[in-house]
């Protein structure tokens, strides 16, 4: 993605464009019935051209964010938004929450949003693409973005957290119980953070000397069904795993209801370990070990930032990681042994 921002055009830099006066661009800009048609249609289309959004009047505007969301709102996203809103409550900032540009084309969903006065984007684990980051830098619209699902570009700022080194401190955990046959239940394989947890688990793994099998590593998406689903495959192999980590909290869960129904405990019969550390985490049965990232201080990095790119100051990174940790609670114990193991 590219997402260099060029100045705000205005009624002069149209009118000078179009070869007319800035009158006349200001009655096409207002309905005005007195412009012809072809000159009306020409000056329409230069100011599509250049992204006029009629912004930057006078009056002081309370700043206003664009938080877009991918799919329901789910435990994750819940976390992020409310850092999200922590952080706007302190200096007065409005949220407004949105599906992004469904049904629309990159260009007239960016006009959309610069026309409705919002200061800057964050997008939550959505798939930004590069015309999506253009187009909004060419209607002068700050973007940043939090877990994207495709690697960023270079000049778009993003939030994170060290996914790699979360799907490290899974495996380690794992191992120190004394597991060696482990299974990893993920989002979409082409999802960058799915990519680093898989990658910083597997690889701690290979190097004790037990990699993972190719039965047991299943990538569909972060939801509920997914570990439902992928739960109710490992569970009828010949030789299920002895532990799981999941690539997210609501597969955890979903893992843990397939062991419930087919009459075995966590973690006397399998072990699982959760990636996030939402509400689901405490609330499950059992209370769920996890790899936390910090969601919510990744929500108050986020409109900060976009915040500071929207009042035209630099960013020290345009990429920042907040740090995973382990935490510890009743999904994880020693393993026992399967019968015909």
């Amino acid at each position: 993605m590219t997402n260099s921002r060029p100045g705000r055009a205005t009624l002069s830099t149209i009118a000078e464009a179009a070869g007319v006066s800035i009158a006349t661009v200001s009655k096409v800009v207002n309905g005005r019935e007195d412009v012809s048609p072809g000159t009306r249609a020409m000056v329409e289309e230069l100011l599509r051209l250049h992204y006029y959004t009629g912004r930057g009047g006078g009056g002081v505007r309370q700043p206003t964010v664009e938080v877009v969301f991918a799919g329901p709102l789910a435990a994750y996203s819940n976390e992020v938004l409310e850092g999200v809103l922590q952080a706007a409550a302190e200096p007065g900032v409005a949220v407004m929450l949105s599906k992004g540009r469904i049904g629309s084309t990159p260009t007239a969903w960016a006009l959309a949003v610069a026309k409705a006065g919002r200061s800057a984007v964050i997008s939550v684990s959505n798939e930004m693409t590069d015309q999506d980051a253009n187009a909004l830098a060419r209607a002068n619209v700050p973007l940043v973005v939090i877990d994207p699902l495709t690697p960023a570009g270079a000049d778009v700022v993003s939030v994170g957290s060290t996914n790699y080194a979360g799907g490290i401190s899974a495996a380690e955990h794992l191992l120190s119980l004394g597991h060696t046959r482990v299974a990893y239940l993920g989002g979409a394989p082409d999802a960058g953070c799915n990519q680093a947890r898989w990658q910083g688990f597997r690889g701690r793994l290979e190097a004790a000397g037990y990699p993972v099998e190719p039965e047991l590593m299943r990538h569909d998406t972060f939801r509920y069904a997914a570990g439902l689903a992928g739960g109710e495959y490992l569970l009828a192999l010949d030789r299920p795993p002895t532990a799981v980590f999941a690539g997210s909290d609501e597969i955890a869960v979903g893992l843990i209801e397939a062991c419930r129904r087919q009459g075995l405990r966590v973690p006397e019969d399998l072990s699982v370990v959760g990636f996030d550390d939402t509400q689901l985490a405490e609330f499950c049965s059992p209370p769920l070990t996890v790899v936390r990232q910090p969601l919510r201080e990744m929500g108050r990095v986020a409109l900060r930032t976009a915040l500071q790119l929207a009042s035209g100051a630099s960013v020290d990174s345009h990429h920042v990681e907040l740090a995973t940790s382990l935490v510890v609670r009743a999904s994880t114990a020693p393993p026992r042994t399967w019968p015909g193991t």
